[in-house]
């Protein structure tokens, strides 16, 4: 329907009543930005295609993915508003929420309208200092930062972003479980609330820099590959792997006869479990599956393991 409506507005009329789709990509989402500031345009609505709902009397227009468009915006963000501004719209960029396309555009209006960028060149902490809205206190007077009009309308959506984002980043640091492959490579399968993969692959390549692994997203359906060099993203439905190695079952109930011996029956409380364990990262938790059939662990588990892991 996007696709009829835009074709019939003609490219050099700038519309009030007007709404932008893009491909759900940081790149698309930044050409839209271009787009707008090219059509002299204000556009009320800015998302992806499969979640834009047009309002009443809106024309919407599909703005094609521009590389070059999207690096021009990066690079003017970066040098109008600084490095943390750009970090804080690529993190918010990769939410889930429907009106994430609109907060950054609105964000990046208000931003380069300002013109305030927060330079961390002088910072006394260095590389442990991300710039406001990271969480760390940063030794520059923040007066000089946009990020730190955080009770602004168009500041605040976008923080609330960063840190939704960031915290599930977080969670998927702490729960993602590799399992081993008969090629050597080590697998990870996630369900993040957000496209969070690309945050995680430096963390893990800083660890394990010569242990090629994937680490699949299956919500949006996007794979994190490192062969033992260099990352890179590839946008799949499906992955066509090898069997597990010999002793992956053999370690999944190690680990798992592990979790359970270390708990403490008396101190079991499923309500807060939930809380710092989500229920539906719970498919791809290890620990967390039912036992291993044929193993050791399924012949000797009891009913009262069995009332402490099912809760």
């Amino acid at each position: 329907m996007s696709e009829r409506l835009s074709a019939k507005v003609s490219p050099e009329e700038p519309l009030a009543e007007v709404a932008y789709s893009h491909d759900g990509t940081l790149e698309g989402l930044l050409s839209a930005v271009f787009e707008a500031y090219a059509r002299r345009e204000d556009p009320q609505d800015v998302a992806r295609e499969d979640s834009l709902q047009p309002r009443l009397g809106q024309t919407v227009r599909h703005i094609e993915t521009n590389v070059e468009h999207a690096v021009r915006v990066q690079r003017g963000i970066k040098r109008t508003c600084g490095e943390a501004a750009y970090d804080a719209v690529m993190h918010a960029s990769l939410s889930d929420d429907p009106r994430a396309g609109t907060v950054v555009y609105r964000f990046v209006r208000y931003a380069m309208a300002q013109n305030r960028p927060h330079d961390c060149s002088k910072c006394k902490r260095g590389r442990s200092c991300s710039g406001p809205g990271s969480g760390k206190s940063c030794s520059l007077p923040m007066r000089r930062s946009v990020m730190n009009d955080i009770a602004h309308p168009a500041v605040e959506p976008l923080q609330r972003l960063v840190r939704a984002v960031s915290n599930e980043r977080h969670r998927m640091i702490q729960f993602l479980r590799f399992e081993h492959l008969e090629n050597g490579v080590w697998l990870a399968r996630c369900n993040p609330s957000a496209s969070v993969v690309p945050l995680l692959m430096d963390w893990f390549t800083g660890r394990f820099n010569t242990q090629p692994f994937i680490i699949y997203d299956e919500v949006h359906h996007l794979a994190g590959v490192y062969e033992g060099r260099d990352w890179y993203l590839v946008r799949t439905d499906q992955l066509d792997l090898p069997d597990q190695a010999i002793d992956e079952k053999l370690m999944q109930a190690a680990w798992k006869r592990f979790y359970r011996t270390v708990a403490v029956e008396s101190r079991y409380n499923p309500e807060l479990r939930r809380q710092f364990m989500p229920k539906r990262l719970w498919k791809n938790i290890v620990e967390m599956h039912e036992d291993l059939p044929g193993t050791e662990l399924a012949r000797s588990s009891g009913a009262a393991a069995e009332r402490l892991w099912r809760g």
